[in-house]
């Protein structure tokens, strides 16, 4: 089965980049109608969709947060990555990593990572 684990520094302050990685195993980033994607939970609030890299390296971000995200992979480590940056408290939630087969608008998702908490503050 897949396996996603997420990992990065749990603490990050304003206006800095927040940066996670993913990294995958029992299969590969690059696998035919795989996509994989980063998703957020703030405290009290509900699931967000930060956006997606599919199997072929094409990338999608949602609206609210397009202008300041970028969703990377490095084949040769089986690991893609996320980066969001000039971060406020807003931002603090817990990120998941997670994966599923086919269309990445339509379908759900197969596998998720356990979650990482980071919190933005000074």
């Amino acid at each position: 089965q897949v396996q996603l684990q997420e990992s990065g520094p749990g603490l990050v302050k304003p206006s800095q980049t927040l940066s996670l990685t993913c990294t995958v195993s029992g299969g590969s980033i690059t696998t035919n109608d795989y996509y994989w994607s980063w998703i957020r939970q703030p405290p009290g609030k509900g699931l967000e969709w930060i956006g997606v890299i599919v199997y072929s390296g094409n990338t999608a971000y949602s609206p609210s947060l397009k202008s300041r995200t970028s969703i990377s992979r490095d084949s040769s480590k089986n690991q893609f990555t996320l980066q969001l940056s000039s971060v406020t408290p807003e931002d603090t939630a817990v990120y998941y990593c997670a994966s599923g087969v086919g269309t990445w608008y339509s379908g759900g998702y197969d596998y998720w990572g356990q979650g990482t908490q980071v919190t933005v503050s000074s």
